[in-house]
């Protein structure tokens, strides 16, 4: 996300403009006498601005070919001059733009079979050749292949789903695109749709039965006794409804969208944060990246043709309920009036309009877990409390007094008047100093970066001076960001909270102070492992005014930078592992930078001059995973781990009614385990900063009720626990 802000435009990023852009457009006898020059950085950037513009416009003004001959060429062109680490044009790069784009076009196997895909085997080896040449035959054959596969597949749904399933009938089906086959031949085709649909009946049935029982239990008036045949019937035609739509939306996808498809996998393969956004498509991304879905407080991304959750936004709804997680894929979503929408192969800009909705009203979200299993929640829509998106503190009142901050993102004022998280932390730290506590606790949990001068600014609190980070450009320079400013707000004991759900910024603040001895990180499994820097460029910028014609052609984003610790070793791919690391839910649940599509490489370069604390924490780390192992509630999050990991590589089920209850149940179980296991917890005393109690005890009485609501959330937590003994045991 710290592209999203527009980090590289920082004095501190000028570097990179004069890696990657001065070579280009300057000899070599000038370049050094520029540099000193450059070192104004509205002078650079404005040569920058210009020399890009220019350049592009030089190349292109000789171009004579077809708008999307047009687009390769600049895509591939942006690849090679600016990634941080582009991939050589050959076979290997063909062979991953072939099966990517396969992968994309029919992730679930449904559409092809294994004979088309023998047929644009020829290509495999040339995509190569093709894009040098700017030319996409391999796009033209397997899109008139898959044109003719989805006119013949939409004639199988209704034939198949006028006949009843038989759910006695122990059969099963894989629901893991990627564990999928393809079909041998047309008859094959056929029985694998037969199965979808009857597993997504199955699901529709189980979801419906359950609802009558829920009605039957309140004496709901709804309620009305039910066989199981009539759930088939009623399930079946909900299936077809679904089908219906979905089909419509599939013939609305055209021949020019499916080409955009491809472009992106062109530049995709290079890693999966280098992508291009068609005109329509970059609104999408400005949906997913700047702003909170109005209504339920998440932000989504469309991928391979389902709706993610990417990120929780703290102060909204589905932050405060709990149950919605980033990695969690909506199928399907209800308003309170009418029937569940299929959101499956649906633009994200329209299923935005279907989440988003009036304050007050309820909408019911049908989501798949990273472990497989499907449940259903419903959300009263709301307003973000914007005050909960800002740094919060606490503090924990037991044998010593522990401070805790909360920080949710590394925001940063962008020039309208923000506020900068290194501003609220520093007075989140001051204010808790006040309160005489004896260590404090800086919460990143599912902080998922921001502006990393924020980082550097934040590490400066703890530490007297020196580097935080390093910053690598594609042609080998490296820019050090360091603490300057000597002041040390804060010199006390520090424990730095992560999970996987940590990255980017959060990577580099807990690698700085674990690198520093300055504290210890404690947390799950290892933190998320982003640790690249892009940049969006406008296309149409790139191009003089002869080409307004064929405008908009889009924007392309492209990974710049890379970070590096002050220790030499990258963030990216490994992310940070804990200095003490605990028992957590989903740590064996595929999640993570390593879990995307062709990542970048984790490698490591010289660590920077750095003076650590000459601290010995050692004792500390072992007495807490003596107490890890012994604690009853730590256990059981082990046992239910390995179990969420068991119904995750399950993917292959069983296409009975008594299989998916029996499998659903083992989910519920393991659900309801963790509940009592966090009403059982020994709750820890946490309380409000008194400026802050004051402050809240003059508020609404919402506001009161939310404040409450989260000091027992934290009064619970069995991490922050171990976190405030380490803590104090500092």
């Amino acid at each position: 996300m710290d592209s999203v802000f527009g980090i590289e435009f920082s004095p501190r990023y000028i570097c990179c403009f004069r890696e990657f852009v001065i070579p280009f457009i300057m000899p070599k006898s000038f370049q050094s006498r520029f540099d000193r020059m450059s070192r104004t950085p509205l002078f650079l950037i404005a040569i920058v601005l210009i020399g890009l513009v220019v350049f592009a416009s030089y190349r292109l003004m000789r171009f004579d070919g077809s708008r999307e001959e047009m687009l390769i060429n600049m895509l591939m062109d942006g690849i090679q001059t600016q990634h941080f680490a582009p991939e050589p044009v050959d076979d290997t790069y063909a062979t991953k733009v072939f099966d990517l784009y396969l992968k994309r076009l029919d992730y679930n196997k449904k559409f092809f079979l294994q004979s088309d895909i023998n047929e644009l085997q020829k290509f495999k080896n040339k995509i190569d050749d093709e894009v040098k040449s700017n030319k996409y035959d391999f796009f033209e054959a397997a899109n008139s292949i898959y044109e003719k596969r989805l006119k013949q597949v939409e004639g199988y749904y209704a034939e198949i789903l006028d006949k009843p399933f038989d759910f006695t009938v122990n059969e099963s089906f894989e629901t893991d695109g990627d564990k999928a086959k393809y079909a041998a031949d047309d008859a094959a085709l056929k029985e694998q749709w037969r199965k979808y649909l009857k597993y997504q009946t199955l699901v529709r049935m189980d979801g419906l039965m359950e609802e009558n029982e829920k009605a039957k239990a309140k004496n709901d008036t709804s309620y009305k006794e039910k066989s199981a045949a009539d759930f088939e019937k009623e399930s079946r035609a909900k299936v077809r409804k679904s089908n219906d739509d979905g089909f419509e939306r599939l013939g609305e996808v055209d021949k020019t969208d499916r080409f955009n498809l491809y472009l992106n996998t062109l530049v995709n393969v290079q890693d999966p944060h280098t992508e291009y956004f068609p005109p329509a498509d970059k609104a999408n991304f400005d949906i997913a990246m700047t702003g909170q879905l109005q209504g339920i407080g998440a932000q989504l991304q469309e991928k391979e043709g389902f709706i993610k959750v990417t990120n929780i936004i703290p102060g909204g709804p589905a932050y405060r309920d709990g149950r919605l997680k980033a990695g969690d894929v909506i199928l399907r979503v209800k308003q309170e009036t009418g029937e569940p929408v299929e959101v499956t192969d649906m633009r994200l800009d329209k299923a935005v309009q279907l989440i988003r909705g009036t304050k007050g009203t309820k909408v019911t979200l049908t989501v798949k877990k990273p472990e497989g299993n499907t449940t259903e929640i419903m959300l009263e829509r709301d307003v973000v409390v914007i005050e909960e998106t800002y740094a919060q503190s606490a503090i924990i009142n037991s044998n010593e007094r522990i401070g805790y901050i909360r920080l949710p993102s590394f925001y940063a004022d962008m020039g309208n008047g923000g506020r900068n998280s290194d501003d609220d932390v520093r007075k989140e730290v001051e204010k808790l100093k006040k309160e005489n506590i004896d260590g404090i606790i800086l919460d990143l949990r599912d902080n998922g970066g921001g502006s990393l001068e924020s980082v550097v600014d934040m590490v400066g609190l703890f530490i007297k001076t020196g580097p935080v980070v390093q910053v690598k450009t594609r042609n080998g320079g490296t820019n050090v960001m360091s603490d300057n400013d000597s002041d040390v707000v804060y010199d006390g004991p520090l424990v730095v909270m992560v999970n996987e759900g940590s990255a980017s910024a959060s990577e580099i603040l807990a690698a700085a102070i674990q690198d520093y001895k300055r504290g210890i990180v404690i947390g799950s499994n290892t933190t998320f492992g982003k640790g690249t820097v892009q940049r969006m460029y406008n296309l149409d910028d790139m191009l003089n005014s002869s080409y307004s014609a064929i405008k908009p052609l889009g924007s392309l984003k492209i990974t710049m930078q890379k970070f590096y610790r002050i220790n030499g070793e990258s963030t990216q791919l490994r992310g940070v592992v804990p200095d003490i690391v605990l028992p957590d839910l989903y740590a064996k649940i595929k999640y993570g930078e390593k879990e995307e599509d062709f990542p970048l490489e984790w490698d490591e370069i010289d660590a920077t001059k750095y003076e650590k604390f000459s601290k010995n924490y050692a004792p500390v780390i072992s007495a807490s995973k003596q107490r890890v192992q012994t604690n009853k509630a730590f256990g059981i999050v082990e046992q239910q781990a390995n179990e969420l990991q068991r119904l995750s590589d399950n993917t292959e089920l069983v296409l009975t009614l008594d299989a998916y209850n029996k499998r659903k149940e083992r989910s519920a179980e393991a659900e309801k385990t963790m509940k009592e296991l966090e009403e059982q917890a020994t709750a820890i005393g946490i309380v409000n900063p008194q400026p802050d109690a004051e402050r809240i005890a003059k508020d609404d009485t919402v506001r009161q009720r939310r404040n409450r609501e989260w000091l027992k959330e934290l009064s619970k937590d069995i991490y922050l626990k171990e976190a405030a003994t380490v803590t104090m045991e500092l």
